[in-house]
């Protein structure tokens, strides 16, 4: 199916910053203990269609190079966080991209996975990369903020992007923001089916 007449269009920077900001509303979970795990996981398995994303720490220095130290994972029901280096999260979150009956849909996911298999082995099945998607339907933008703003109507704050995200504890605004890229991944691609763009 072609893209609706009304969505074959780019988003300026202005347009995008009169849209309405959007920030995830519901239940965030920073995954800290095994219980947290376990109920991350119970969560997790039980969806057909997660959102996620991963931050890692901003290098400012030629050479430099960091690990991705967070991955977070959007269900209908909350978003959870997985600070990378405070627990082995190999099972959970390797299961997860290995399950074929969840679709993992983000955004510009080789280069994340490429990376997440650099903290542990990810053999990923079901996974979905949104701009693609947007690409092969004729779509110039196929970023986050810029697909959010053409197929959502929403804008998706990208003030603290550059933070620290290798911190032992996460910011209030570090947690919304990085709930909301999972939440708005899922969110996508709950449209791009509606609107029948998958096939």
């Amino acid at each position: 199916m072609t893209l609706p007449p009304e969505f074959l269009r780019t988003v300026s920077r202005d347009e995008i910053n009169e849209l309405p900001i959007r920030r995830y509303e519901g239940e965030v979970l920073v995954v800290g203990t095994m219980q947290d795990l376990d109920r991350a996981w119970e969560d997790l398995a039980r969806e057909t269609v997660v959102g996620w994303d991963t931050e890692t720490r901003p290098a400012f220095r030629k050479g430099e190079v960091h690990l991705p130290c967070l991955v977070q994972a959007a269900t209908a029901h909350a978003v959870y966080l997985f600070q990378l280096p405070k627990m082995d999260f190999s099972g959970v979150v390797g299961g997860l991209f290995t399950e074929p009956s969840i679709v993992k849909a983000g955004i510009s996911v080789a280069d994340d996975l490429r990376q997440l298999n650099r903290v542990f082995e990810i053999k990923e099945n079901s996974v979905i990369d949104l701009g693609t998607v947007a690409h092969r339907h004729g779509m110039k933008q196929t970023g986050l903020r810029n697909l959010a703003g053409i197929f959502l109507g929403i804008r998706v704050p990208k003030g603290i992007k550059t933070s620290n995200w290798a911190a032992p504890r996460l910011s209030a605004p570090q947690i919304t923001y990085a709930a909301t890229d999972a939440w708005a991944c899922r969110e996508l691609y709950l449209r791009f089916r509606e609107l029948g763009l998958l096939g």
